[in-house]
């Protein structure tokens, strides 16, 4: 099944709580334009593609809501809710993709106000439909890199879960699997919210692909030992420069990688990138809440004195001269990033 789909029955958002598995496979819905900001605020939903769809289909149900009967005062409606579910999550671009190719739309219609609501579940619906086949191709193109017995250490979730179905990095994993390679996967736990060891782990044993978990502290010792072969990510965020803006951890990562001469792949929808920005420190980087990193527990016992204090940036920076490739559905890029960049957007 989708990770998010339209409910067209009920008018509501349905999609995977990621926040139970790997327990449970439970599914949410956002029925208000604040449940679905709250939905992409919490985590019910993550991963940069999945969220840039779950913004399209929630103003969607703002549509659906409105109470107005004229074009001007729906697409005011519209405004209302694009600026709540723009601070949602600051940090990865396709939030504001989605919302923007739906806006577009709004603000360009002519028509009536029942006429322009079904514009918009339908152009949600038709981006929805476009990323899963976006990841196929993104999958196909990753896949042409991985070599039969690979040993890939891959870090947070860029599988099904982290789209709307099939995934960037994970995808072109899956795709090489049903080719018939070979493959075995180190995932990353990813903390302090474990996408690799709930999420990804998960995903990996209902394909039947080989894993086993590691603590993001355990990659450097398994690069140096020489058995591992590439080392695979996703993007929340890519700049004009190719530095790529993902889950923290990712940077220290991609430094061990490339002190072992591992290549290092980055596996983004090009939805991802943002020639708006010039490099990777003009990305602002979301600082998620100080329990998230406070409130483990390790056998049952709280892993954190009383009155801890913590940080918890989200996301961090790798610099584009440690990405040996960066993914799309469009090809495979290399270096000088600025220029094979530009030419896909031009």
């Amino acid at each position: 099944m989708r990770t998010i789909f339209w409910d067209y029955e009920n008018q509501q958002i349905k999609m995977i709580d990621q926040r139970k598995l790997p327990v449970s496979m439970e599914i949410h819905i956002c029925q208000t334009i604040d449940e679905t900001v709250t939905a992409i605020r919490e985590m019910v939903i993550r991963g940069a593609p999945a969220i840039g769809i779950c913004a399209a289909f929630g103003l969607a149900l703002a549509a659906q809501r409105s109470k107005s009967q004229q074009v001007s005062g729906l697409v005011a409606d519209l405004e209302i809710a694009s600026f709540k579910l723009q601070k949602a999550r600051p940090t990865a671009v396709n939030l504001t993709w989605g919302i923007t190719r739906i806006l577009d739309e709004a603000r360009n219609f002519t028509g009536n106000a029942d006429e322009l609501k079904g514009l918009i579940l339908s152009k949600a619906q038709q981006l929805a439909d476009e990323d899963v086949m976006i990841n196929l191709k993104l999958a196909s193109f990753g896949a042409d890199l991985i070599e039969d017995g690979d040993t890939i250490i891959h870090h947070c979730n860029t599988g099904a879960l982290a789209a709307v179905d099939w995934g960037t990095a994970i995808g072109a994993i899956r795709m090489a699997h049903e080719r018939g390679l070979h493959l075995h996967v180190l995932v990353d736990e990813t903390r302090p919210r474990l996408q690799g060891s709930r999420l990804t782990a998960w995903e990996l044993d209902r394909y039947g692909i080989s894993y086993e978990i590691i603590t993001d502290n355990m990659s450097g010792y398994f690069l140096r030992s020489g058995i591992v072969n590439k080392v695979l990510f996703g993007a929340d965020r890519v700049a004009a420069n190719g530095d790529v803006i993902n889950k923290i951890g990712t940077y220290m990562l991609a430094l061990a990688a490339n002190e072992n001469n591992v290549p290092v792949f980055s596996f983004v929808p090009t939805s991802s990138i943002d020639i708006s920005v010039e490099n990777g420190d003009q990305v602002p980087i979301e600082e998620r809440p100080q329990e998230e990193v406070l409130n483990i527990s390790v056998f049952n016992i709280k892993a954190t004195p009383e009155g801890a204090h913590a940080r918890n940036p989200a996301f961090d920076v790798t610099p584009n001269e440690l990405i040996n490739a960066i993914v799309t559905e469009k090809g495979v890029l290399h270096q000088p990033y600025a220029l094979t960049i530009a030419e896909i957007f031009n």
